[in-house]
């Protein structure tokens, strides 16, 4: 059993038709038929939601998602519509909500991995494979592939684990040619990201992506959605302390998993028991982590106005 541990009430806004509550997002379909997607502060770990918020959160994971959208769009195009406020929205939605376009949304993660680390560590150390895909022998946490691999995954529903699965189940399931435009789309992404973020010094071990197809005179052509190279969709280590064979220092939210397997928060990560509130030091650190990699990779000082 998983979840969230107390899950919020959607707040309900003239004019907008509650969605859907996920992990970290509600989503609303506005009169004219868009969707507007607000990131909320809720943080999951272990397919939990947890009951402890990180200021902040929300507004990182927006206003990054667009920094990158703007360095990406020439590989593929965008969701976003609009940054503008729906009328009658809380004041407190600013800076966290997008418009963006109602997409027929495919149902694979696509993810991407430069390094092993992670569900690609644990599978690669039963069989020697990530996803179907043979990977060389001697490999560790932490250690950079041969090259960069995409490897999908089933979309789980709130509670549920996202199964790894190969390139053939995801080619069965939406076709041969969705399912290379997929592959190719992705590692292309990736690649562009993995070279800006190492410029700043940032490895970006891996990552995952969402994509949608939008109907045009043209045909259908893929856009990608929901956000892109946050802290919760991707592995941010510090460069200068990479060092394969052990657990890499992050930007990301693994300080909160480190923190909740840890004897310190005394769960049991293999019970029906949810997890415990975060203690003030953790939210501090996480949300000092969230705004230190947004600063990092935009070279921006984080503003709270918006």
């Amino acid at each position: 059993m998983s979840g969230f541990v107390e899950k919020p009430e959607p707040v309900q806004v003239p004019g907008l038709t509650h969605l859907h509550t996920g992990k970290v997002r509600d989503l609303y379909r506005n009169e004219a038929g868009d969707l507007v997607m607000v990131a909320s502060d809720r943080m999951s770990a272990y397919d939990w939601v947890l009951p402890t918020e990180i200021p902040d959160k929300g507004r990182v994971l927006t206003q990054l998602s667009l920094w990158w959208f703007d360095r990406l769009s020439d590989l593929v195009p965008h969701h976003v519509l609009s940054t503008e406020l729906p009328a009658g929205a809380p004041a407190d939605w600013a800076g966290r909500t997008l418009v963006c376009k109602s997409l027929n949304m495919v149902p694979v993660e696509c993810v991407a991995r430069g390094y092993l680390t992670g569900s690609g560590l644990a599978e690669y150390n039963e069989s020697r494979t990530v996803c179907g895909l043979e990977l060389p022998e001697g490999l560790s946490d932490g250690s950079e592939l041969p090259e960069p691999i995409f490897t999908p995954a089933t979309k789980a529903a709130v509670g549920d684990h996202d199964e790894n699965v190969s390139f053939e189940e995801v080619a069965r399931q939406v076709g041969d040619d969705t399912a290379a435009l997929l592959r190719r789309t992705t590692l292309a992404v990736y690649s562009r990201a993995r070279d800006i973020a190492r410029e700043r010094g940032i490895i970006l071990a891996d990552t995952k992506f969402e994509f949608g197809f939008e109907s045009t005179p043209d045909g259908d052509r893929l856009v990608i959605a929901d956000e892109v190279l946050t802290p919760d969709s991707s592995r941010f280590w510090p460069a200068d302390q990479w060092q394969p064979g052990r657990t890499q220092p992050s930007y990301d939210k693994q300080f909160v998993r480190d923190w909740l397997t840890s004897p310190a928060s005394g769960w049991d990560r293999k019970s029906e028991t949810p997890p415990p509130p975060l203690p003030q030091e953790v939210v501090e650190a996480t949300r000092a982590k969230y705004l230190e990699a947004y600063e990092l990779l935009t070279g921006e000082a984080w503003s709270d106005t918006f």
